[in-house]
């Protein structure tokens, strides 16, 4: 009878946790989405191919390098800013959000590249900036030229007669975030330079006219959105007066309103939910309930998060432990493991560059590190996003004079350095490492001139070293960043385990290798990433037999309880679950 009872028993919990499986099977299935099976790319288009000689990028040269973006095996394509602009932020001044700055083509060109895009498989993600115009558009043209203009209260204002407005910290002006105009008599409020005017969200006639822009792009094919600056959209405009100091805790008291979320699920109700696009928010709050608020899938707001923490692991050249690093990635995994989605990059237009912050970019490791860097972020859960030239391993630009610099950010903070009397070599050896302008140089396509980008005269200078880093050089080259790329998009794309499969952290204290596991049902493989240019023997379970999904070392040896990585080694090892 006691027999009985063990095998009834034995039936009864192998059924339960069969039971549990395909309940989270089905649970998958029903959560499944595009946009999170997608491997993102981020087209910087004024620095990836110019055909017009201008020394900008342009749709044509989109167009020409299609079969490209094919190869790589990424799905979507998110492309910075190129509507018409004055250009003192590189586009994210917008002065007509229904035209196209002539300098990247016309509007039949774009039709062209998102036409071709379209028949490769590929999405695109339309970047809409709608936190602030430029100075220069027609609603601030108006609104600046008289208080009774209709566009007056598309932006906000304190009337000079109300005295000096509240300090409101600026991201890019030193002088602070209000300007005044005489026409007027009043200052008109901006979060970043101060010709980006900030757009009055909490004037219903303006969430209309951003409803509007997107519904026009979402006609014309574009298949999401990537709000820039969203989370300092909403403001109180009574303009409360903000402690000392309160500019430490920026995203704290600029950034998520409640009424934020209001705005949200008007724009999820008016445009979002009406086409099959997704939309993802630059910034995601403070916290992760912040971060959820956005995006959890009853709340009908956004579709994505993309948080900010990633990119302050390595602002300095003293860089980051891989302790840190774990536990950024590891937390954001484990608040969002039942709700949500994110994004996992390492890299952007904002930042310098992937290899250079979070890899080693000297010749000797450089292709490995960054074939180690995008192993991880094609083996996480969450959408990746690849940032143009991370497929080749391309690294900062060295510029350690100011007079070299043109984005407008570190030109600001150069003048606040210098007014705060700071250590100005130690500043720009800062600046250095992590301005943005690292991430924002010319594609490098082959050895000719320019690095093959363009026959004129480049808006931005070009890495020297592109005569060794170059899409010709590695494209036939089957140890190449880019050949391993293009293996690793592939095995994530078969492999469905590591886009929706839980993730759990193995040896989390390790101060070299990053470990962990994805499991999906019966499918489960091991990461193994060894962040150092030393080698690292580890212990772990058995591992002979298993299959090897990819490696960016010839061999590794699986005999035995312990695996010895080669500096910078990265591997994925399919395995058998527990019975």
């Amino acid at each position: 009878m006691d027999k009985f009872l063990l095998i009834l028993f034995l039936l009864v919990l192998t059924g339960s946790c069969r039971n549990e499986v395909e309940q989270k099977t089905v649970a998958t299935e029903k959560n499944k989405k595009w946009w999170k099976e997608g491997i993102l790319y981020q087209l910087y288009p004024q620095s990836f191919k110019d055909t017009d000689g201008d020394g900008f990028g342009d749709f044509p040269g989109v167009v020409e390098k299609l079969d490209y973006l094919e190869s790589l095996g990424i799905t979507m394509v998110w492309m910075n800013p190129f509507f018409e602009s004055p250009l003192v932020d590189n586009g994210y001044d917008v002065s007509d959000y229904r035209a196209i700055l002539p300098r990247y083509g016309t509007m039949d060109d774009f039709d062209a590249m998102l036409d071709g895009m379209h028949e490769r498989g590929i999405k695109f993600v339309l970047d809409v900036v709608v936190n602030h115009s430029s100075d220069q558009h027609k609603w601030f043209k108006g609104a600046s030229s008289s208080r009774d203009n209709e566009y007056h209260d598309y932006y906000h204002w304190w009337p000079a007669e109300k005295g000096e407005p509240p300090h409101r910290h600026s991201l890019f002006d030193p002088e602070g975030g209000w300007d005044y105009v005489e026409a007027v008599d009043a200052y008109y409020l901006h979060t970043f330079a101060e010709v980006q005017p900030d757009l009055n969200w909490e004037n219903p006639k303006v969430r209309q006219e951003v409803y509007d822009i997107m519904k026009f792009w979402a006609e014309k094919g574009v298949d999401g959105f990537r709000m820039d600056a969203f989370q300092f959209a909403s403001k109180d405009t009574t303009f409360p007066e903000f402690p000392k100091g309160h500019e430490k805790d920026f995203i704290k008291w600029y950034g998520m309103r409640p009424q934020l979320h209001d705005y949200l699920k008007e724009m999820n109700n008016e445009v979002i939910r009406k086409y099959d696009v997704f939309a993802v928010s630059e910034g995601a709050g403070s916290t992760f309930e912040d971060a959820h608020k956005l995006v959890d899938a009853d709340r009908n707001e956004l579709q994505m998060a993309y948080h900010f923490e990633t990119v302050d692991l390595s602002r300095t050249p003293e860089g980051y432990t891989l302790k840190e690093f774990k536990d950024v990635f590891t937390s954001w995994d484990e608040s969002f493991a039942e709700e949500g989605w994110i994004s996992i990059f390492l890299s952007n237009h904002d930042n310098a560059r992937m290899v250079s912050r979070f890899g080693n970019d000297s010749p000797e490791f450089r292709t490995v590190s960054t074939q180690m860097l995008n192993t991880f972020l094609l083996s996480m859960r969450g959408t990746p996003y690849i940032y143009y030239g991370d497929e080749l391993g391309m690294t900062n630009l060295d510029m350690p004079k100011i007079e070299e610099y043109v984005d407008i950010d570190a030109k600001g903070k150069y003048k606040a350095a210098m007014a705060n009397n700071e250590d100005m070599d130690a500043f720009m050896e800062v600046l250095n490492y992590s301005s943005r302008e690292n991430g924002r140089t010319p594609m490098q396509w082959d050895t000719t001139a320019n690095a093959g980008f363009t026959n004129g005269t480049p808006w931005k200078k070009v890495n020297p070293n592109y005569r060794e880093i170059n899409v010709a050089a590695q494209e036939n080259d089957p140890n190449s960043v880019l050949s391993h790329f293009k293996k690793m998009t592939e095995v994530r794309k078969k492999n469905p385990v590591l886009v929706y499969g839980d993730y759990e952290l193995l040896l989390p204290e390790h101060e070299q290798v990053y470990a962990y596991t994805r499991t999906l049902g019966e499918d489960r493989v091991l990461v193994l990433l060894n962040f150092s240019e030393r080698e690292s023997t580890i212990d772990m379970e058995k591992l002979n037999g298993q299959n090897i999904l990819i490696n960016n070392y010839d061999d590794l040896d699986l005999e035995g309880t312990s695996v010895t990585l080669q500096p910078y080694q990265a591997v994925i090892v399919s395995m058998e679950t527990e019975s």
